[in-house]
């Protein structure tokens, strides 16, 4: 029998398809959600989620927990040069922000991924790249094992930036600025659960000001994080 277990990030899969469309039905119900005029991804926007006195507070937490951003990889090249954090769990505004990006796309709050902070600042960026796991990488045996593929990804834009910080996917040509509170939510896998290579995506550089954002990876079963390199 051949062993698929490096390639498997790529196959399709009946319970990536089943989220996706769950996802799919919720949000299109959702009077508060507008679709993302593209016919090659699934891409939705809400905005308001996150009122302007929760994003003044997240920038004070991201600002007192930020590292430089690292990858999967473990390579640093200049690919990508924000600030990142993982935020705390039991702080209560982490809580209730998760609770309600859950709510809004549906999915177990124990398939998602710790919420993420990250700020840019001039000249900083995070190229093209894609949020699902490529096959045959070294680190998908590990994310394999921790939940699987990474099928949506929502995030939360912070605060305006001047110029500049917008999240471009090229291959949709679609450009999004950031808005305060607004949260940007896309699939990243085709309706038979195999990866969307159309859904790659880039932060461009920020030219003016300071970009910051939250972040959620959903999974395609329950994360585990103790399984993470």
């Amino acid at each position: 029998m051949r062993e698929t277990w490096l390639d498997d990030a790529e196959l399709p899969s009946v319970a990536r398809a089943e989220i996706g469309e769950r996802v799919r039905q919720r949000l299109s119900r959702n009077p508060m959600v507008s679709r993302v005029p593209t016919e090659r991804a699934e891409m939705f926007l809400r905005h308001g989620l996150i009122s302007p006195r929760e994003c003044a507070e997240l920038i004070t937490r991201i600002d007192a927990g930020c590292k430089p951003s690292k990858l999967f990889s473990g390579t640093d090249s200049g690919y990508r040069t924000s600030s990142s954090c993982n935020l705390d769990i039991y702080d209560p505004l982490v809580i209730a922000v998760t609770k309600r990006m859950d709510a809004l796309v549906g999915i177990e709050t124990d398939y998602g991924e710790l919420l993420q902070g990250q700020r840019y600042h001039p000249g900083q960026e995070y190229r093209l790249h894609c949020d699902y796991f490529p096959a045959a990488v070294h680190y998908w045996p590990a994310m394999r094992v921790s939940g699987g593929q990474r099928c949506w990804t929502a995030m939360a834009y912070l605060c305006e930036v001047e110029e500049g910080g917008e999240t471009q996917f090229p291959r949709l040509g679609v450009t999004v600025p950031p808005r305060p509170g607004t949260v940007l939510i896309w699939n990243n896998m085709a309706a038979d659960g195999s990866p969307n290579h159309d859904t790659l995506h880039a932060a461009l550089p920020v030219v003016k000001g300071v970009k910051y954002v939250v972040t959620r990876w959903y999974r395609e079963r329950r994360w585990e994080p103790r399984n993470k390199p």
